[in-house]
């Protein structure tokens, strides 16, 4: 577990976050309180500027990125979610590279490392195109990338300065495409 948060995030962060998403598709900010809350109880601290984002600005929004109901709310699963076990964002995201389980002659369906990746060091951010989810991992060597994993295997986000939350929301807002 990270005992201490990260830096808060400077104010020109922290405005884009807040012009990215209309007032009218936030959710209600959790504040601090709330997030150390969830954070106590699930034995991780949330790495910025995303901490910031759902304690201040928004715990969620209806429009942004995912592109399949928006950005969830701390905690929350999007329908289509496969029921891999309790989740346990404390504990270390179990990949340091793009893997494709699908393509790797050692995995089968029952593979206990797949079901690592679903459940370990990472919150759910949403859906894109049914079967694949973005995550924000929270733990590990990749403590506050976004991957996008899916049921055939899990990548760090294409571009390599979209990975963190606040890049990975410009480059939405940006309406560039994910692969470009």
């Amino acid at each position: 577990m990270t005992i201490t948060p990260d830096h808060r995030p400077d104010e020109a962060t922290l405005d884009f976050l807040r012009s990215a998403f209309a007032p009218e598709w936030r959710e209600p900010a959790l504040g601090h309180d709330g997030v150390a809350a969830w954070e106590a109880e699930n034995r991780v601290t949330l790495p910025e500027p995303y901490r910031t984002f759902i304690a201040e600005i928004s715990n969620g929004s209806g429009l942004g990125p995912a592109e399949d109901g928006g950005l969830q709310p701390l905690g929350w699963l999007p329908s289509g979610w496969p029921d891999m076990g309790l989740r346990h964002p404390g504990k270390p995201f179990p990949l340091d590279e793009a893997w494709a389980w699908e393509d790797d002659e050692t995995a089968d369906a029952d593979d206990p490392r797949i079901d690592a990746v679903f459940t370990r060091g990472s919150v759910v951010l949403g859906a894109e195109d049914g079967p694949s989810f973005w995550l924000l991992v929270t733990a590990g060597p990749r403590r506050g990338e976004v991957w996008m994993v899916s049921d055939v295997g899990a990548i760090p986000v294409p571009n390599a300065d979209a990975r963190s939350f606040d890049g990975w929301v410009r480059h939405w807002h940006s309406g560039n495409d994910w692969l470009a």
